[in-house]
């Protein structure tokens, strides 16, 4: 399984070398929300096909941001990396905050799919010369603010602040806190102990920071980061007792900083009604959707049910309370197992109970991880067939074992190339896929008369069946 390893401050250069060009215009794909929000998001990374790929952990479930491509990086192979991560963890690969411009790839990918597009989440983004300027009739209002505002403090000015300037910024707070709007407010409070500690930050290559002062005393600052084409704007605090202090801000810093941004996203308003009011009066160019891709697999989509299957001496169907004994006996079989490729015992992570295999069994199927088919012969139970690892994109891996007194009859083909059917003609995958050792002479023989050949490793040969 892929090492994923916690997002620190440490590791924000290497982070930085995959957003600093960064085209997908979020304030997710960034240093400053990775670092500013970790507690919340919980993010790890890793580097996989020359992709930096985040993994984040949000009130006990996993989300994948979208991979962030460097020069050579393969998109493609980082998303299957995903999808083998998830496969192995048996949770659902969320991917999450998809740009729109990656949205269409992962509608193509996935044959079934939940999305959504919370209003809530996107981004504010604005031309960086509408910030700067205020040019037009719907700024009247931003210059009408700034002119009252330089009108009151005429000696007021903008500058960038560094590591130097700590102590200053550390007044700013005392000042702010004094008549901070929200103090009775818990998530504004975390959130303002969350912009202190960012602070701590200015002067690092990747930041960008910038205060407006009255004399000595600093009366507003801003801390950004350059992403691409777009500079996201992640901290944004005046004192309320400089009237229209806050528009000749955004105009200064934007001036400052916005060099040859074509945007700037000041970030989601988090459903305050108070930020999105602010915000939308600032004129965005758009509000950037961010999707959340949820795959879901066939079975998820199409088996309600275990069906019965019936060939010409077989029946298929669930397993059941009466076929515990003989399950149990062909699941522990380890000499026989030797070729099946999963421990079922390790797999339990604890100790084996009369329930154990056929509540593991009933467990993948109602979280539409695997189908497990009990193999009767005259109604008992001599083997299994079991369909599992759904990869999302139409393809599942099928394995088939029989007991060791029913060997040699050919009731491990005629199960298998009937799952194999029933996959492929009833849940609708686009493939059906398994693999045998390449010591196993009959299994090669069984898979070699009802797949073709795909490949092969260092252990194994690989088969498919297409539709």
């Amino acid at each position: 399984m892929q090492n994923f390893k916690p997002v620190t401050k440490q590791d924000a250069p290497k982070l930085r070398r995959y957003y600093q060009n960064c085209s997908y215009g979020l304030c997710e794909y960034s240093v400053g929300t990775k670092l500013m929000w970790r507690k919340t998001l919980h993010p790890a990374w890793a580097e996989i096909a020359g992709c930096l790929v985040i993994r984040n952990t949000i009130d006990g479930q996993t989300a994948f941001d979208y991979p962030v491509p460097g020069p050579q990086g393969d998109e493609d192979a980082a998303l299957a990396a995903i999808e083998s991560y998830c496969l192995e963890a048996g949770v659902c690969p969320v991917i999450s905050v998809v740009p729109e411009c990656r949205a269409a790839k992962l509608l193509a990918r996935y044959p079934y799919v939940r999305v959504s597009n919370i209003r809530t989440w996107r981004d504010y983004v604005y031309y960086r010369e509408d910030l700067q300027f205020f040019t037009g009739r719907r700024y009247s209002g931003q210059r009408n603010h700034i002119k009252k505002f330089h009108t009151q403090w005429p000696d007021a000015f903008f500058r960038p602040l560094t590591a130097a300037d700590a102590s200053v910024i550390g007044r700013f707070w005392e000042d702010y806190e004094a008549e901070f709007p929200k103090g009775d407010n818990a998530k504004a409070r975390d959130e303002l102990a969350l912009a202190k500690n960012m602070l701590k930050m200015a002067g690092k290559s990747f930041f960008l920071a910038g205060g407006m002062f009255d004399g000595d005393k600093l009366i507003a600052l801003s801390l950004a980061e350059r992403c691409g084409d777009t500079l996201i704007i992640h901290i944004e605090k005046a004192l309320y007792s400089y009237t229209g202090v806050y528009p000749a801000l955004v105009q200064a810093f934007a001036n400052a900083f916005g060099g040859d941004c074509q945007w700037i996203d000041r970030e989601d308003d988090a459903a305050d009604r108070g930020l999105r009011t602010s915000k939308l009066q600032y004129g965005p160019a758009k509000l950037a959707p961010k999707y959340r891709f949820e795959p879901q697999n066939e079975l998820l989509s199409h088996v309600k049910a275990i069906p019965e299957l019936r060939t010409e001496r077989l029946t298929l169907s669930a397993l059941e309370e009466a076929d515990i004994p003989a399950y149990n006996a062909l699941v522990l079989d380890q000499e026989r197992n030797r070729w099946w490729g999963y421990d079922d015992v390790t797999g339990l992570g604890g100790a084996v109970e009369e329930r154990s295999f056929f509540d593991v069994a009933r467990r993948d199927f109602a979280n539409g991880l695997a189908t497990n088919f009990a193999i009767r012969l005259d109604g008992k139970l001599i083997g299994e067939a079991v369909l599992y690892r759904f990869d999302y994109q139409g393809g599942a891996e099928l394995g088939c074992r029989i007991s060791r007194e029913y060997d040699g009859h050919g009731y491990g083909t005629e199960a298998f190339a009937a799952v194999a059917n029933w996959g492929l003609y009833k849940v609708h995958l686009n493939r059906v896929v398994a693999k045998c050792y390449k010591e196993n002479e009959a299994s090669f023989k069984m898979l070699s008369s009802c797949m073709r050949r795909s490949g092969e490793d260092e252990t194994f040969f690989y088969f498919e069946k297409p539709v």
